[in-house]
């Protein structure tokens, strides 16, 4: 519908032209302003839409109309018309909607003035909005509900609401359709406006049983072109009548019941049903006049639900068949009914209860009870007879015993699996007694048998193995963990005693160590461990329960002490004194990227917090050296300039990877020379040429001189001595790794070097000269064993021994 009602004003718009009528009614006085100029233009045209030359149909001329300031005063609407100054064209600014102007008034005007100043004048514009089909029929409500009397005679007529459209005039409602039914037509109307209504007249009886609701559909046309609709819902509801009588799923009915059952019990349940509502569909029950008063006293008939229940005793041998008759009203005005003939059959039942005795019972019993041990003894009975009298004896399958019959209605409880406390600590044994009537009847009687302890079950850990991690310099007595065992057993069996297991490591004792509390299994340590000598310790907890014998079991304790930084490094190299500087001296000639100096650090803690990097804390010029941050190397980064003042002073900081972190320093100072020696570096050179008349040259060859002296007198004297001593067969050969290595060397007159930091505080390896430089005067004749020589100082050892004897020249 909207589309085509879009299609339809798109044409109007079009061709608005053909709808404009132009009806100009001109005065014959041109200067009055009683004149009234009358445009008709249809309603929705497009905006900039022209409906006339006003400059044309008033006689106006075009070039003045800028200068006489032409305007356009709308009378009480809004400024939906405007004039175009330059062509004198009245065209539109916004769409008109004739029913939001108008609303539902058959004629619609616009009241225009047109006013021009020198000379002023006014003229009076009115323009007729014209009606289009562009609103459907709507109705005030989308759905009508009707109720109506499934008893209403055909003919009967009853009112719809109608429906409204804004259009005025043809494009108003014009007829009424109905949806096909084969109960209902209808008959349009016109009222005294007008206006079109529709009745709804009911042309076939209606049956609410059949059908009770019935759904229509009422459509509104107007008479536009093309005709738009609208639609609303009819909805009828067949109201009731009490046409129909109730009736019984059986008319008739045979019952059996049990004697002796109990009062109250249901016999039926009666039911019968009326297709009718309400109260014309409520029933009520009923005995008739023809059933007798004994069954009205044994039997109770529910007046509202129709259920039959027992009211008395019911017994097979005194009454065995009971006949009765009853009746279903309505409560309908005019009360239409049904009947029921029944009839019930007493059965025999199994009434009488098997009896059973407990003669006698053995509890409590200890857990670890022999098998095939009698615990009770029973006895059943049962005072009905044939099938009914017989009894069958049982207890649960689940549990750990049996029955064994010993005589006619006796029977045995005897133990047939192994008993455990730990998993059931007692039983309650049930013994049912059933017969075999039907429906068979049955008794039972629960005894309850209780498990005494044994200590059965050795103390549990919940782990084989337990990994306990302790921070070293931890205090004295601080609790390590707590090792707690489990024994299911009770009182004396469930009690546990903790204690270590000795073991000896280094001649202590881990009694020395470590203590664990007898009651509750907190283990503590005695004393403070330290890392850099004690990493672990390995032994056993046994955990001892309080019965008779006793029983225990033991786990694996793993003790790891945890490294904590607590060692600051140690620079080991370049060799000083304890607080003393460093001096260097290099000469000012010192390439660049040569090795100045090597800083070595060494740290006793673990991996982690003994990682070493280096770093410049105080540098005369840091545009001079640079500093590797993992190997601890200074090397220059540029040549030396006249610039440069003699003396550098290095602060070097080697520093831990710990938190905190610890840190040792060492100060360097270096001085330039101007001479031929330089300094060891990585490079090996050829020595430059300087002035062996030098001051520092002199001293060095009186110094050379006076040792070769005494080192010649030594040898002297060491001859002598030998010549002495008786020639030994054959003498010892060097040892490959060794550094400087004297024949016939004896282990005991030597010093063990065990230790990096000593061996740096002793030597320095020169790696790529493989030179061994000695960093401090050494006693004469000394003799050194070094156990491993340490990484870094590019020396391998290629001895068959485990050890490298160095010796330092007499």
């Amino acid at each position: 519908m909207m589309n085509s009602h879009t299609r339809r004003v798109s044409r109007t718009m079009e061709s608005y032209e053909r709808y404009v009528i132009l009806a100009i009614i001109f005065s014959f006085a041109r200067y009055t302003s009683a004149s009234v100029t009358h445009y008709s233009i249809p309603e929705e045209m497009k905006e900039g839409s022209v409906v006339a030359n006003l400059a044309t149909d008033l006689t106006l001329d075009l070039k003045t109309l800028n200068q006489r300031k032409m305007r356009l005063d709308i009378i009480g609407n809004k400024k939906y018309l405007d004039v175009n100054k330059e062509t004198g064209e009245l065209y539109v600014v916004e769409k008109i909607d004739r029913e939001y102007i108008c609303n539902t008034k058959s004629s619609c005007y616009l009241k225009l003035e047109v006013i021009l100043d020198n000379p002023v004048r006014i003229f009076n514009i009115e323009v007729e909005i014209l009606d289009i089909n562009d609103n459907a029929p709507q109705f005030r409500r989308d759905a009508i509900h009707l109720d109506i009397s499934e008893a209403t005679a055909r003919g009967e007529r009853f009112s719809l609401s109608n429906a409204v459209d804004p259009d005025v005039g043809s494009n108003s409602v014009k007829t009424y359709h109905l949806s096909e039914s084969e109960f209902f037509n209808i008959e349009v109307q016109t009222g005294r406006d007008g206006s079109k209504f529709a009745d709804l007249i009911l042309k076939k009886t209606l049956d609410r049983e059949q059908q009770p609701v019935h759904n229509l559909i009422l459509t509104a046309v107007d008479g536009g072109t093309p005709a738009r609709s609208g639609t609303a819902s009819v909805i009828v509801r067949v109201l009731d009548t009490n046409d129909n009588a109730p009736t019984f799923d059986k008319e008739n009915l045979n019952v059996k019941v049990m004697e002796n059952s109990p009062i109250g019990s249901l016999v039926v349940d009666l039911n019968a049903t009326d297709l009718d509502e309400g109260s014309n569909s409520d029933i009520t029950y009923s005995y008739s006049l023809y059933t007798s008063e004994k069954t009205q006293e044994t039997f109770n008939l529910n007046p509202a639900t129709g259920e039959i229940t027992v009211k008395g005793v019911l017994n097979y041998e005194d009454f065995r068949i009971y006949d009765m008759e009853v009746i279903a009203a309505d409560k309908g005005a005019s009360s239409l009914t049904g009947q029921c003939t029944i009839k019930i059959l007493v059965e025999d039942m199994n009434d009488n209860h098997p009896e059973i005795s407990i003669k006698s019972f053995q509890s409590p019993v200890t857990e670890n009870i022999e098998l095939d041990t009698v615990i009770a003894v029973v006895s059943v009975s049962d005072k009905d007879s044939g099938d009914n009298g017989i009894v069958d004896l049982r207890v649960p399958d689940n549990m750990p015993f049996k029955l064994r019959e010993s005589s006619d209605n006796y029977y045995e409880l005897v133990v047939s699996e192994p008993l455990d406390r730990e998993k059931v600590p007692e039983y309650d044994i049930t013994f049912t007694v059933t017969d075999r009537g039907s429906p068979p009847l049955s008794d039972n009687e629960t005894m309850t048998l209780e498990l005494l302890d044994v200590n059965d079950n050795v103390p549990q850990f919940p782990q084989s193995f337990y990994t306990i991690r302790v921070m070293e310099n931890n205090a004295p007595g601080a609790l390590l963990s707590l090792l707690t065992a489990f024994d299911p057993d009770l009182h004396e069996n469930q009690y546990l005693v903790y204690f270590i297991i000795e073991k000896e490591i280094a001649n202590t004792s881990m009694s020395m160590l470590f203590s664990i509390n007898p009651e509750n299994g907190n283990l503590y340590a005695l004393k403070t461990f330290d890392y850099e000598i004690e990493k672990e310790f390995l032994f056993h907890i046994e955990a001892r329960d309080s019965g008779s014998p006793p029983l225990s079991s033991n786990v694996t304790v793993h003790v790891i002490i945890v490294d904590q930084n607590d060692n600051a490094p140690v620079i080991v190299s370049p060799w000083r004194a304890h607080g003393s500087v460093v001096e260097e001296k290099i000469p000012r000639s010192t390439d660049k990227g040569s090795l100045i100096a090597k800083v070595i650090a060494l740290d006793t803690d673990s991996v982690h917090n003994s990682r070493i990097t280096y770093q410049f804390l105080q540098v005369t010029d840091a545009t001079l050296f640079s500093l590797d941050q993992y190997n601890g190397e200074i090397r220059t980064m540029r040549m030396f300039s006249y610039r440069d003042p003699r003396h550098q002073r290095l602060v070097v900081v080697a520093k831990d990877n710990g938190e905190p972190a610890l840190s040792a320093t060492v100060t360097i100072k270096l001085t330039t020379m101007e001479t031929a020696v330089k300094a060891y570096s990585d490079m090996t050179e050829e020595p430059l040429e300087y002035d062996i008349f030098s001051d520092i040259n002199l001293y060095l060859v009186i110094g050379l001189g006076s040792v070769s002296f005494l080192l010649l007198i030594t040898i002297l004297v060491t001859i002598v001595i030998k010549c002495q001593k008786p020639k030994p067969s054959k003498a010892a050969p060097p040892s490959r790794n060794s550094v400087i290595s004297e024949r016939n060397s004896t282990i005991a007159d030597s010093t063990l070097v065990s230790n990096d930091a000593y061996w740096y505080s002793l030597f320095l390896a020169e790696t790529r000269k493989g030179k061994l430089v000695v960093r401090q005067p050494l006693p004469k004749g000394s003799r050194y064993i070094v156990s491993s020589i340490p990484r870094g100082t590019g020396l391998t050892d290629t001895s068959d021994s485990a050890a490298s004897t160095l010796q330092y020249p007499k």
